[in-house]
C-alpha cells in the first residue's frame, strides 16, 4: 500500500522543503518508488529537486483544478530517481479558484488516488500556512511528518498544529495520523535545544523520530545546485541523517540516533 505523507508545519524556516526533497531522494536510493508533490507556490521543492519551476508548463495547480492529471504533469529531474509534481507561483491563485469548486478540500486526493499503485511513497511538501491548499495536502495524506526546530516558540506552534490535525481528522480525513516529529537543525551544544528535545520525547514518546537532522552546510548549499544533498554529497552529515530517517520510515535497521559528537561537525 502506498504511504502518503504530508510534510507540514505552519511555521516557516523549519526544514519542511529540505526534509521533503532529501527524504524523497533517500527513499528512492533504497529502491522505493517515490512521488514528491510540491504544494508550495514558492516552488522550492521543485527547484531543489532539479526542475526549473519557470519551465514547468503543467503543474500541481492544473491538477488540482482538473485541467490535467498527475501522469501528464509529473516530471523526473535529471539525475534523480523520483518523480516530482511541480509547483510555481500559479498555485497561489488556486486558493481563490478552489473556493467555488465541488469537493474543494479533496481535489488533490482525488488526483493522487488515480496513480497510487505506481508509488510506494508520496511526499507532499505543504506551504507554511494552514490554507485551503494545505488542507488539500492533509486530506490527501494518511500520515503527517512534522519537522520542527527545538526552540520555545516551536512548542506553541506545535500545539496549534495538533489541534488543526485533530479537526481535519474529525471532519475530513479520519485516517490521518501523526507519523512522527522530526527534530531539524539540531545543535546539541545549545541547552535550550536539549531541553525542548527532552520535552518532545516526554510528551510525544514514540511519535518523535529517533533520527535528528543536524545543522549542516551541505544541506544549506545543495538547493543552490538544484540537487538534493543526499545525491550531491551523500557522505555529509546532513545527507547521512536523511538516509537514517529513510531507514527509520522504512522500519529497517540502521536508523540509529546520532551521537552528540557526530552532529557537531559538518
Amino acid at each position: 500500500m502506498t504511504r502518503t505523507f504530508a510534510v507540514v508545519n505552519q511555521k516557516g524556516g523549519v526544514g519542511k522543503t529540505t526534509t521533503s526533497v532529501n527524504l524523497a531522494a533517500a527513499l528512492a536510493s533504497f529502491g522505493q518508488r517515490v512521488l514528491l508533490v510540491d504544494l508550495d507556490p514558492q516552488g522550492n521543492a521543485t527547484m531543489g529537486s532539479g526542475i526549473d519551476k519557470k519551465q514547468a508548463g503543467t503543474t500541481v495547480y492544473h491538477v488540482m483544478l482538473g485541467l490535467s492529471d498527475v501522469a501528464s504533469a509529473r516530471m523526473r529531474p535529471q539525475g534523480a530517481a523520483f518523480d516530482v509534481l511541480p509547483a510555481n507561483r500559479e498555485l497561489a491563485g488556486a486558493e481563490i479558484e478552489l473556493v467555488g469548486l465541488a469537493e474543494r478540500e479533496s481535489r488533490l486526493k482525488q488526483a493522487l488516488d488515480v496513480c497510487h499503485e505506481e508509488y510506494d511513497f508520496v511526499l507532499i511538501d505543504c506551504p507554511p500556512s494552514l490554507s485551503l491548499i494545505t488542507v488539500n495536502g492533509l486530506v490527501a495524506a494518511r500520515e503527517v511528518l512534522i519537522p520542527m526546530q527545538c526552540e520555545y516558540y516551536a512548542l506553541e506552534g506545535l500545539s496549534d498544529l495538533v489541534d488543526t490535525l485533530r479537526r481535519i481528522r474529525t471532519n475530513l480525513n479520519p485516517e490521518l495520523q501523526i507519523s512522527g516529529l522530526l527534530r531539524t537543525m539540531y545543535d546539541p551544544r545549545n541547552t535550550l535545544t536539549l531541553q525542548v528535545s527532552d520535552q518532545l520525547e516526554s510528551h510525544f514518546s514514540d511519535k518523535v523520530y529517533k533520527t535528528m537532522i543536524p545543522r549542516n552546510v551541505r544541506l544549506a548549499e545543495a538547493p543552490s545546485h538544484g540537487i538534493p544533498a543526499v545525491v550531491w554529497d551523500r557522505t555529509s552529515k546532513g545527507a547521512q541523517a536523511y538516509l537514517a530517517l529513510a531507514r527509520e520510515v522504512l522500519g529497517v535497521s540502521g536508523a540509529v540516533r546520532e551521537s552528540d559528537e557526530d552532529v557537531r561537525h559538518d
